[in-house]
């Protein structure tokens, strides 16, 4: 009884000593400690960073060229990085060559200009040596850029080089490829803006292709070589044109070509009609 009344009576005396204002200031300082008070920790989710894409090789030359046709395409080799300025509506070509159980991938961004006054669609091709177009496995082959954004990515995975395929198939095969990036549909007034283009042609796999059961006999290259300049051009002898009445070994009849059918021809028929006329208009004697 005696702990009891104790309590209630320190109860009463701490209740007694605070003040009004006391309470006033408490109150006010209530929800500033609140907030100072650590919060619990939440569980913050860890994004996982993107992948990378295709770095370049290290110490490999920036090429900055860009062919306009196949004949003129610049080379490249994979690893190597490229980039260069050009126009809108522009077609920009390379070459890399190509071996046997390697896989390619194609990646370029091209900057656009701030001025434009709608989307765009860009597009990248492969083709092998024989100018025949390769289909891409992976990528953004023709992407679309708003008229708002500043740069658009486009890719192309080709599929993996095999040794040898028939010939009526269009699997790739090793020899030179070509890339071709251009601009596929863009509103006429954004025609000749500046643009910038880095592009890279990376390499993957190897060359191991003991599973296949054949080989093929020479790259797909072309046997073109532009701008080299030969220092003497080979004549060729002239040929005897053939008019169909060309001797044979005797020297006495002529060769028995198409010419010499249709003149025999020709002479019979005619005869036939000098015959058939005379009879015709011939009179009997009075």
């Amino acid at each position: 009884m005696r702990t009891r009344s104790t309590t209630r009576t320190t109860v009463r005396a701490a209740g007694a000593a605070l003040t009004p204002a006391a309470l006033l200031a408490a109150i006010a300082l209530t929800p500033a400690a609140a907030l100072a008070a650590p919060a619990p920790a939440l569980a913050t989710p860890v994004l996982a960073a993107p992948s990378g894409g295709p770095t370049p090789s290290p110490g490999a030359a920036t090429v900055t060229k860009a062919g306009t046709s196949f004949l003129s395409a610049t080379p490249v080799a994979a690893g190597q990085p490229v980039r260069v300025g050009a126009s809108t509506g522009e077609y920009l070509y390379w070459s890399f060559p190509a071996e046997a159980g390697e896989t390619h991938e194609i990646t370029a961004s091209v900057s656009l200009a701030q001025d434009r006054t709608g989307t765009s669609t860009w597009s990248v091709e492969v083709f092998d040596g024989l100018r025949r177009r390769q289909a891409c496995t992976a990528g953004a082959q023709t992407p679309t850029a708003d008229a708002s954004a500043s740069t658009v990515a486009i890719g192309c995975t080709l599929r993996r080089v095999r040794p040898w395929a028939e010939p009526w198939s269009a699997d790739p095969l090793p020899g030179t490829y070509y890339v071709r990036l251009t601009v596929v549909d863009v509103p006429e007034p954004d025609l000749g803006l500046p643009i910038n283009v880095d592009l890279l042609v990376s390499t993957t796999g190897d060359a191991d292709t003991s599973e296949e059961d054949g080989k093929l006999e020479a790259p797909l290259v072309p046997p073109t070589k532009a701008g080299e300049v030969l220092d003497s051009v080979p004549t060729v002898a002239p040929e005897d044109e053939d008019d169909g009445w060309n001797l044979d070994l005797t020297g006495w009849l002529p060769e028995a070509g198409s010419r010499w059918v249709w003149t025999t021809i020709g002479g019979i028929l005619a005869a036939v009609a000098g015959v058939v006329g005379f009879a015709l208009t011939r009179r009997p004697s009075a």
